[in-house]
């Protein structure tokens, strides 16, 4: 008798929600993805999460064209990804040298620090730029 392992799933879940583009779309978009991670039961920190999706959000809300922001969320390959897509096809200019004590410009660093693994790329329609975080076990 021959026997097989199971299938291991590659892509467990997928969630797409559309964001107005404007200050509002930041808690909301926080709300979505608290309340994601835990119908999905995903094991990740919750605050971590939900304070890179305010980074990057407010920094698509704040440097996008005339469209709306769209946040992508997914677990995957042992991660909780989310990507932030919105209209403007000007890429993030990450400077993580910025100093501690000014008063904006320290999102990506927070990401840089925060994050597993972050990034940014062109779309058809503008550019995303993501998260990921490793799930815990």
């Amino acid at each position: 008798m021959q026997a097989t392992a199971p299938l291991r799933q590659t892509e467990l879940h997928h969630r797409r929600i559309r964001l107005a583009s404007d200050p509002r779309a930041v808690a909301e978009a926080r709300k979505q993805a608290c309340v994601t991670i835990a119908v999905w039961d995903v094991p990740v920190d919750t605050e971590t999460a939900s304070l890179l999706v305010s980074e990057l959000v407010t920094n698509a809300v704040t440097h996008d064209g005339v469209g709306a922001v769209t946040m992508a969320i997914r677990v995957a390959r042992g991660r909780f990804r989310v990507d932030v897509h919105d209209t403007s096809s000007e890429m993030p200019d990450p400077e993580l040298d910025t100093p501690v004590d000014a008063e904006s410009g320290r999102g990506l660093l927070l990401v840089d620090t925060l994050a597993d693994e972050w990034g940014f790329y062109p779309t058809p329609g503008g550019k995303a730029v993501y998260f990921s975080l490793a799930l815990r076990h």
